[in-house]
């Protein structure tokens, strides 16, 4: 009997790899028997692993002096297969909801009379048009870092990628109540990488934390130097993450609390985008949370160069230590 390289490392498996073994002895006996059909074997580890495996005679004229037994990990493939699924199930989900309820509400304009009600329903409408313009702009975001794989590389100081992302919060916090703390940053410390990214990920990461935070309460920024690594931790005090949610924040579409997210007009893919740009930034993002108590999140990105004083002198609208809104 021959075995192709994977089939070979399962010869003296233990535990579960052990019924991978016991497959190809039943694969052989089926061939023996003139029928082997292709078979797959779940290991459901962990970690989970797919197998498909067959057996082939090897013939030499009339004979048939042995077998061939082929072994393929189709693991990351069905993975993938079922990401794709998931990925067009949700962006269906999400886009339904709203388009759904454009139409409903078209409808109901059309058969009202009363100007206060037209007004109403119109608000409605422009809340749905709005939500279902953000999943798209989410999507294209996340697919144009998806396809960055190498993004821009060019020294990026961290406290302007943290001023233009406060900025660009600013208007939600304010709707909210929040108050943006922002700690100045010792130093110009830079990073390597694309600013647009990099911008892309903390707004992100401060529009999570102003949505899932109450009236009146703080958003705490905090950047600093550890190690050769710049840091940017952004810290709420809203609802927490439950422990078991901890490790599927970051997946598309998935959210911790469904109907908040609906009242706050999150896409679900804000994480997801933040990941992305760390992974393209040679990185990583940590979360630690409580249920009840709030989320610290925590960008670590390989430091770059330490420009001249001089060279951002020149630069506008550097912020004070503390931003109010």
């Amino acid at each position: 009997m021959f075995r192709n390289q994977v089939a070979q490392a399962y010869v003296r498996g233990r535990h579960g790899e052990a019924l991978v073994e016991q497959a190809i002895q039943e694969q052989l006996h089926a061939l023996r028997a003139g029928a082997a059909p292709l078979r797959t074997l779940d290991l459901y580890g962990p970690p989970r692993r797919v197998l498909l495996l067959s057996a082939v005679a090897l013939q030499d004229g009339h004979r048939a002096p042995g077998a061939l037994v082929l072994v393929d990990d189709v693991s990351e493939r069905r993975r993938l297969e079922a990401v794709r699924r998931d990925f067009v199930a949700n962006i269906t989900h999400e886009l339904k909801t709203p388009v759904g309820a454009l139409g409903l509400l078209a409808d109901t304009i059309t058969a009202e009379d009363d100007g206060a009600v037209v007004r109403r329903l119109a608000e409605r409408m422009t809340e749905e048009a709005f939500r279902v313009s953000r999943v798209i702009d989410d999507l294209l975001d996340l697919s144009r870092i998806e396809a960055e794989e190498s993004p821009r590389c060019e020294p990026v100081p961290v406290r302007l990628v943290v001023t233009e992302a406060v900025e660009r919060v600013r208007p939600l916090a304010q709707t909210r109540g929040i108050t943006l703390d922002v700690d100045e940053l010792a130093g110009w410390h830079c990073v390597q990488g694309d600013q647009r990214q990099l911008v892309s990920a903390v707004a992100n990461l401060l529009e999570n934390a102003c949505k899932y935070s109450d009236a009146g309460s703080s958003v705490e920024v905090r950047c600093r130097m550890e190690g050769g690594v710049a840091e940017v931790e952004v810290r709420d005090h809203g609802i927490g993450i439950p422990g078991r949610d901890l490790e599927r924040v970051f997946e598309r579409f998935y959210r911790v609390d469904p109907a908040r997210s609906r009242e706050t007009g999150g896409t679900g893919l804000g994480l997801a985008i933040v990941r992305h740009v760390v992974t393209n930034h040679k990185g990583e993002v940590r979360v630690a949370s409580r249920e009840g108590e709030g989320s610290v999140f925590t960008l670590r990105l390989p430091s770059g160069t330490r420009p001249d004083a001089p060279h951002l002198v020149g630069a506008a609208g550097w912020p004070a230590p503390r931003i109010p809104t």
